[in-house]
């Protein structure tokens, strides 16, 4: 099944280094989480929330409560692609999605039917680092970020089940 993914935000992308394989020849779980950390790096820069903002501001995003799905095995030298979806803007916080895709080669982009490797739900505080609590985001900043929401993926909301009794 097809569905439609906009573009809105630039993709992350990386090449498997060797450092980042582990003792069974793929990528290493706390890697899916550097390669999703960069990505989001990516995503506040592309609205506003850049090195700038954040000295001049002393604000920036936490995450707060994040679920990861590694779906498939990556493995050295692979190209990633790390696609992001805002699904939802408010006053202080962001809800976001990461979809990591391995592709050909460098520029190549995942194909519309393609199922990625990892994915990652995200939510973030708007935090003032100096006050060590949440605030608004500035006004052009939630305008861009309701301006990229999207539907949520399919996987989206789920969680880990409760264990057995």
């Amino acid at each position: 099944m097809t569905r439609e993914v906009r573009h809105d935000l630039p993709l992350y992308r990386r090449v498997v280094p060797p450092e980042w394989i582990d003792h069974d020849g793929h990528l290493s779980e706390a890697h899916y989480g550097v390669a999703f950390g960069s990505a989001t790096d990516s995503l506040m820069e592309a609205t506003g929330l850049h090195a700038d903002y954040r000295a001049a501001t002393g604000a920036t995003l936490w995450t707060v409560e994040s679920h990861v799905r590694l779906l498939r095995q990556v493995t050295e030298g692979a190209h990633l692609v790390v696609r992001t979806r805002v699904l939802g803007s408010f006053a202080r916080r962001l809800h976001f999605a990461h979809e990591m895709y391995v592709v050909e080669g460098p520029g190549a982009a995942p194909a519309p039917d393609a199922e990625p490797v990892a994915t990652a739900e995200l939510l973030a505080l708007h935090v003032d680092r100096e006050r060590g609590r949440s605030v608004p985001f500035p006004e052009p900043v939630r305008e861009r970020h309701a301006g990229l929401v999207e539907q949520a993926p399919p996987w989206a909301g789920r969680a880990v089940g409760a264990p057995p009794r």
